[in-house]
């Protein structure tokens, strides 16, 4: 068992993300509790989601940056050597030929922070989640 030193709390992994105290209640609270070299990515990675998808609104759900309309559409979070993305599954389906070169699992990407992240790509995979959601929405 690990302890956090900071709150006490013991986890099964070493090192375990989590947070000391409370959750974050807004994604800039979210940023700032992050280590400082790994803000500005997560400044840009929330630019790149609001600037593909600026009718979805803004908040914090399961703990992370979410995008949502009646659902969630996406999240993202930071992680130890990543960025994780989650669009879910049926989106890292679709982008399955340019997921080629990152891990990916059901419904989550991870971009790793030691090198480019393709914002581009963010923002495809934002619009085309955001689109679904609409379909959805139609029915």
């Amino acid at each position: 068992m690990w302890e956090c030193p900071k709150c006490k709390r013991q986890f099964k992994r070493e090192h375990q993300s989590h947070y000391c105290g409370s959750k974050p209640a807004t994604i800039d609270e979210y940023i700032e509790r992050q280590e400082p070299n790994i803000q500005p990515i997560l400044v840009k990675m929330r630019e790149t989601i609001h600037q593909a998808i600026p009718d979805a609104d803004e908040c914090i759900s399961w703990s992370m940056p979410t995008w949502k309309k009646k659902r969630n559409i996406i999240h993202f979070a930071a992680n130890k050597n990543d960025i994780g993305l989650y669009p879910g599954e049926e989106a890292t389906a679709f982008f399955q030929d340019r997921l080629d070169k990152y891990k990916t699992s059901k419904g989550a990407i991870r971009l790793p922070i030691n090198k480019p992240i393709p914002f581009d790509l963010v923002s495809d995979i934002a619009k085309w989640c955001f689109e679904q959601e609409i379909k959805i929405g139609d029915k």
